[in-house]
């Protein structure tokens, strides 16, 4: 049988063996950018946001939603407020950053301020240290600024504690809040109303009591600025 001859000339068209490195190149491509974007998202500049939004709505003459966006299920919205607190006590700390161990966390029920008990007393004592009166003098400044409701934490590990004064952990943990709430109150210059003190003693741990690493961050006192939550 004879085969009818290419009348243009055109070499035979062949399969390219290597054609799946450019579907593949693709969606490496793809697979980037969708986590760069996500990456970026996750790292939002409120102010810049909040700038960036009035200008659209001005330049849109956006009109007031009449309703609120229901946020996903399974999401829960921080508010900005919390942002700002937490913004304004890094910058706190920042000025400070002498003092070592302190951490800062944002969580559903507010922004938390936690200081390692060798920070704030000496061992065994609710006296606080003179070196970290200035940072609570800060701190105070900006509970002066807020509304928010304040709680002051403290908590201990769990080696039984007994001492001159003070007989439990229990004893010990509440008598270092209660210390931090005088400090804050002395000058009369807030509103009592707003403070509360809890004394948890070992029984809200932060990390495992078995080592003496996990039981330094279990002895702490915390500072939280609670927030109202969005319904």
């Amino acid at each position: 049988m004879l085969h009818r001859k290419n009348k243009l000339n055109l070499p035979e068209p062949f399969d390219n063996p290597d054609r799946w490195v450019v579907s593949y190149a693709d969606f490496i491509t793809l697979l980037f950018a969708f986590f760069t974007t996500m990456y970026a998202i996750s790292h939002v500049d409120m102010g810049k946001l909040e700038k960036f939004t009035g200008s659209m709505k001005e330049a849109f003459k956006a009109q007031k939603v009449s309703q609120p966006i229901t946020p996903f299920e399974g999401i829960k919205p921080i508010q900005q407020e919390a942002f700002q607190i937490e913004r304004e006590l890094k910058e706190i700390v920042r000025e400070y950053d002498r003092i070592k161990e302190i951490r800062i966390t944002v969580e559903e029920e507010g922004v938390r301020i936690s200081f390692a008990d060798t920070v704030v007393f000496e061992s065994g004592s609710a006296e606080l240290k003179e070196e970290i009166k200035p940072l609570l003098n800060s701190v105070l400044s900006l509970i002066k600024k807020t509304t928010n409701q304040i709680v002051i934490e403290g908590h201990t590990d769990n080696i039984p504690f007994k001492g001159s004064r003070y007989n439990s952990n229990w004893e010990l943990s509440a008598a270092r809040a209660t210390s931090v709430l005088s400090y804050f109150l002395k000058d009369g210059s807030v509103d009592p109303s707003r403070f509360s003190v809890a004394g948890y003693g070992e029984y809200r741990p932060v990390a495992p009591n078995t080592t003496p690493e996990g039981r330094a961050k279990n002895r702490r006192v915390e500072i939280v600025f609670l927030i109202k939550k969005v319904r």
